[in-house]
């Protein structure tokens, strides 16, 4: 059977809290870091933070045609994808690794709870 004390939850909560400040530092890493998307053979940048956030765009000339605005939109989205797909790896490989959980105990063993009466606001 199942003994509730053989669990070291002391221990448990203390590699939570680490966890929790080491995805608050890596957090803060990321949101200091920049990477640079680019489309159409670098006629498009977009600057995306680690977080993901858009914070620069970059046109260069050649790359607008006024004829055709169409494909300078499909570049830029292209770059803005382009800048998300590398912040996203930058925030896996920055990113601490989750801590494998203790085995939880199998609680199909624990005995069956008595039939409660009807208690007042359950709605039985």
């Amino acid at each position: 059977m199942f003994d509730p004390g053989s669990m070291d939850l002391s221990s448990l909560l203390q590699q939570a809290q680490e966890l929790q400040a080491q995805m608050e530092s890596a957090q803060a890493e990321l949101g200091a870091k920049t990477v640079i998307g680019t489309a159409g053979g670098g006629l498009v940048e977009a600057t995306v933070t680690g977080t993901g956030e858009l914070v620069g765009l970059v046109i260069k000339p050649d790359a607008v045609d006024l004829d055709d605005l169409e494909t300078l939109a499909d570049l830029v989205v292209a770059a803005v994808r382009d800048g998300n797909h590398q912040a996203m790896a930058l925030a896996r490989a920055t990113m601490p690794a989750m801590p494998e959980l203790p085995d939880l105990p199998d609680l199909s063993d624990l005995p069956e709870l008595p039939d409660l009466p009807n208690l007042p606001g359950s709605g039985a």
